[in-house]
């Protein structure tokens, strides 16, 4: 959702419920709020291919922009999803206007990859199951380029994406 500014309206920091931010969020904007839910592009392997999934940048938190005369502050609290409004000494904590745009800003389309050049990975399956090896690149989207040592020599390996894990 684009980050709009309004001069009556402050961003304040709402905690949610476990696993609960995109229901929280649904839920404010059906109240007519504001709302920004900080979403990076990540790469995982999920049934042996790459994908992008969208995941919330803070985990279990949102902003959501009111005005101090918005009578949505007492329902706040109450709303599906919604655990708290993060405060300080009873007040609710303001999120300043210049860390929300900087925050929008860095979020401009970029993809963490699900591996890196030159990181440590375990083998799953077939004949070298178990062995380390070193990611390269990826070959496509369906395999990974690997560097395996073996019998004091580096040989590069072509192995399909659900053949390797996190080391």
């Amino acid at each position: 959702m684009p980050v709009t500014d309004t001069s009556e309206s402050e961003w304040y920091l709402v905690q949610c419920k476990p696993r609960q931010d995109e229901r929280a969020e649904l839920n404010l904007a059906n109240q007519s709020l504001l709302c920004f839910r900080p979403l990076h592009k990540v790469e995982r392997i999920r049934h042996g291919k790459r994908v992008l999934l969208d995941e919330p940048l803070f985990p279990g938190y949102l902003f959501v922009s009111l005005r101090k005369d918005d009578p949505c502050w007492a329902t706040i609290r109450s709303t599906r999803g919604v655990n708290r409004l993060v405060s300080f000494a009873g007040q609710p904590a303001r999120v300043d206007d210049s860390i929300i745009q900087s925050i929008h800003q860095r979020l401009q389309p970029q993809v963490k990859p699900a591996f890196q050049a030159g990181q440590r990975v375990r083998i799953t399956e077939g004949p070298f199951r178990e062995l380390e090896a070193i990611f390269l690149r990826a070959d496509g989207s369906e395999r990974a380029i690997l560097l395996l040592s073996l019998l004091q020599r580096q040989h590069q390996l072509r192995l399909p994406w659900q053949a390797i894990a996190k080391h």
